[in-house]
């Protein structure tokens, strides 16, 4: 037998249990279209906090979409995060129209902290809430929604709640490639596992992260996690490590959100927390590498390059990919042709990879929205 046939069997091994646990996984997690808007007359305050810097593009549509919510009992707080362009005043703007909507503006960033989690510190700080909404600045809500995550939250006796948006994009490759990162996330992360409370699995989504406050409060806030680019995910696992209740719901239906505008703009977005998501460990990205070029690029060519029962494998696995990818696609309203991309995808994800891990290291650490944070510095936030 041949390597490349080896090489078959392992890529067919691996992408069946990756598509089992795609398809069980999914079907384990609950739709908020399935929880009723009603709600109780003692709804609990929520403080819904956005962090914005240089967010003049999409502000204004998602400010307004916050501002028409129909839950009863909330406060609107947005942390003008050092803007440059005109964030700041169109915050001010809304802010003279609406008594719901508090503005901060924040100057100068204390040494040690990135930029929007000490704006969502100083935001939370503000909160009057029992309950807390950490979402983006970019992200585009129905009115029911909050209504629907407070009751899943009350009923399943949850302290965090993640919901997961649609990805709304302006070209067909990036839709795939919006579409084919979710499948990756949540094969790395298994979000479905969070509830669990054996499983070390965690979760947290920027567009939605919804929590009680004394468990905000107990694990520490943002200040714990104050050097971490993917603030999010690591704000659920301090949840789950405090051994606190989290769950995740599927949310596409009720929340929007345009992930990036062009394929450049998403190339250097990623730079931010692919190699942090990571724990900046090159073990682990060289393995995430080999992974996809394995199971998710190389098949595609074998296809065409190999024959005999070798080829029969590799067909196989193309079929499942194709097949785990168009299941996955209708629980996040992305379009179940874009598994053709499929295996392009991969490869922009590889090379984000690969290109993230290697400018970090070169540069010695992270530029974010005009600051550079040493990876020294952000190795030692290590949650």
């Amino acid at each position: 037998m041949t390597m490349l046939f080896w090489l078959a069997v392992a890529a067919l091994v691996l992408t069946v249990l990756s598509a089992l646990d795609l398809f069980i996984g999914n079907r384990s997690v609950r739709p908020l279209a399935e929880t009723s808007p009603e709600l109780d007359a003692d709804a609990p305050r929520v403080s819904i906090v956005i962090a914005a810097r240089n967010e003049q593009r999409n502000l204004r549509e998602a400010l307004q979409s916050l501002l028409l919510l129909s839950y009863p009992n909330y406060e609107l707080i947005a942390v003008n995060d050092r803007s440059e362009d005109d964030t700041g005043a169109i915050l001010d703007q809304l802010a003279g129209r609406q008594n719901r909507l508090k503005v901060i503006h924040v100057d100068a960033l204390p040494a040690g902290w990135l930029g929007k989690n000490h704006a969502l510190w100083i935001g939370a700080k503000r909160a009057t809430g029992e309950l807390l909404l950490f979402t983006d600045a970019d992200i585009v809500m129905e009115p029911s929604v909050l209504n629907r995550a407070v009751n899943f939250l009350e009923s399943h006796l949850l302290d965090h709640l993640a919901a997961t948006p649609s990805v709304r994009m302006p070209s067909t490759f990036l839709g795939m490639f919006g579409a084919s990162f979710i499948i990756y996330f949540s094969l790395f992360s298994r979000p479905w596992k969070a509830k669990d409370p054996k499983s070390r699995c965690h979760i947290g989504i920027g567009a939605f992260n919804l929590l009680r406050a004394s468990a905000y409060r107990q694990v520490g806030g943002h200040e714990t996690i104050r050097l971490r680019p993917d603030d999010d995910i690591k704000l659920g696992k301090l949840i789950k490590k405090a051994q606190l209740r989290q769950d995740v719901t599927y949310a596409p239906d009720f929340l929007a959100v345009e992930w990036y505008a062009t394929l450049g703009e998403a190339i250097r977005g990623l730079e931010k927390n692919a190699f942090a998501g990571a724990d900046y460990s090159i073990p682990l990205v060289l393995t995430g590498v080999l992974f996809h070029l394995a199971c998710s690029v190389w098949p595609f060519a074998a296809v065409f390059l190999t024959r005999g029962v070798t080829r029969g494998l590799y067909l196989v696995v193309v079929v499942l990919v194709l097949a785990m990818f168009a299941d996955s696609a209708r629980f996040h309203r992305a379009r179940p042709w874009y598994a053709l991309g499929y295996p392009l995808t991969s490869a922009l994800f590889v090379f984000i990879l690969v290109r993230t891990m290697t400018l970090n290291l070169l540069q010695g650490g992270i530029y974010w929205r005009g600051t550079f944070y040493p990876l020294e510095e952000l190795k030692r936030n290590r949650i």
